[in-house]
């Protein structure tokens, strides 16, 4: 390696602990997104360690002491947040079902903010015809209803999480394409970008060198929205059947509930998943106050 190579190394290395640190510095400042970030970081880990936190197998049949189904049990100290008509734990459902939540949330927030977001450089910074066309696509976009296209997307590929993901992905890159593209058309016209050109900068490096890193803010800020908006969407998905059956989900458990009237006589069923989305979501948003702020500074409390 020579030593251009290891100082430009050493320089990428320079900015990565850098914007770590900015990160780390807009999240300590604000208090909402610290209790956001500890409320996600808590279901994170309770993802990463699902298999070993459950208390029993989320597909196992439980059993009373005298051997028989414990079928629709109440909260107790054997099973905390009671069980299934089938007599399943539904504490161990919830804690498995953690894993889709924070997947399907954290990939399709990334892939539809980096979509997004590569949509929106290349659409305002080359303006004209190809401004023009992206912008007219994004309005068709637009046009559709999140819910039924990521349905119908199952129904013609199968129900699978990874195709609710692809659903996802291809529907909600219009908002942050839309966003940052008028932040990118401001920042086009500024003199740093026009010493680029004029040092002979070719397009790419001026759009990912020079235009990209100004725009970061707020693709953090529709990484936590579209996380939000993911899982909600997810939920919805597989509350209305059409989740993968193969893995346990929020939504799916309650879509079971539903289905076996648990909303009248086994609230504990319905109420635990719902109260998990209800916190997930939650915790994503307040992270997502403290980049607004950065986003826009008139809304910083001095």
């Amino acid at each position: 390696m020579t030593r251009k190579d290891l100082r430009v190394k050493k320089s990428l290395f320079g900015r990565l602990r850098k914007f770590l640190a900015e990160q780390l510095q807009i999240i300590l400042h604000d208090r909402l997104s610290l209790i956001g970030t500890c409320i996600f970081l808590g279901f994170v880990l309770m993802a990463i360690f699902a298999p070993w936190i459950a208390p029993y197998d989320p597909m196992v049949i439980q059993t009373k002491p005298d051997s028989r189904v414990a079928y629709l049990e109440p909260p107790s100290f054997r099973h905390w947040l009671g069980t299934t008509n089938m007599g399943r734990d539904v504490l161990s459902q919830i804690i498995i079902g953690s894993r889709i939540a924070l997947l399907v949330g954290i990939l399709a927030a990334f892939l539809v903010t980096f979509i997004g977001t590569n949509i929106a450089l290349i659409s305002g910074y080359y303006k004209g015809k190809t401004d023009e066309f992206l912008m007219r696509f994004v309005d068709i976009v637009y046009a559709l209803p999140l819910e039924p296209f990521v349905i119908v997307l199952v129904m013609i590929l199968g129900p699978s999480v990874w195709n609710i993901i692809l659903g996802i992905s291809l529907f909600l890159w219009r908002s942050p394409a839309r966003v940052i593209r008028s932040q990118v058309l401001s920042l086009s016209e500024r003199p740093f970008v026009k010493a680029a050109k004029m040092a002979g900068a070719g397009d790419f490096r001026i759009i990912y060198l020079h235009i990209a890193p100004n725009v970061l803010p707020i693709c953090f800020l529709y990484v936590a929205f579209t996380m939000g908006w993911a899982i909600m969407a997810e939920s919805a998905v597989s509350f209305l059947g059409f989740g993968d059956p193969k893995f346990q989900s929020w939504g799916g458990i309650l879509h079971m509930a539903f289905l076996s009237g648990a909303f009248r006589n086994a609230w504990w069923w319905a109420v635990a998943p719902g109260l998990c989305i209800m916190l997930l979501i939650l915790s994503v948003f307040l992270i997502s106050h403290g980049y607004e702020e950065v986003v826009n500074p008139r809304l910083r409390r001095y």
